[in-house]
């Protein structure tokens, strides 16, 4: 039982994680839009870089954890 919980805990946590970076790149998408519009090209060039910059880590970090779980799952 206690390790259905623990998992249910991870799980709850990576959703939390999930929306919260789901948010973050919908604000850089509507930055880019916004900045587009505008045509303002030098801020949409950092905006662009940054998002670019955000996806890199989540998706770096993505694969360490991936790793880690490969890693537990032949050590249990």
């Amino acid at each position: 039982m206690a390790q259905s919980n623990k998992f249910k805990n991870i799980y709850t946590d990576c959703d939390r994680e999930l929306i919260l970076i789901d948010k973050i790149y919908q604000s850089f998408e509507a930055l880019e839009y916004t900045l587009g519009q505008l045509k303002l090209e030098e801020p949409l060039f950092i905006t662009y870089i940054a998002k670019k910059s955000f996806a890199d880590k989540v998706l770096e970090q993505v694969k360490h954890c991936h790793e880690k779980l490969k890693t537990r799952k032949y050590l249990n």
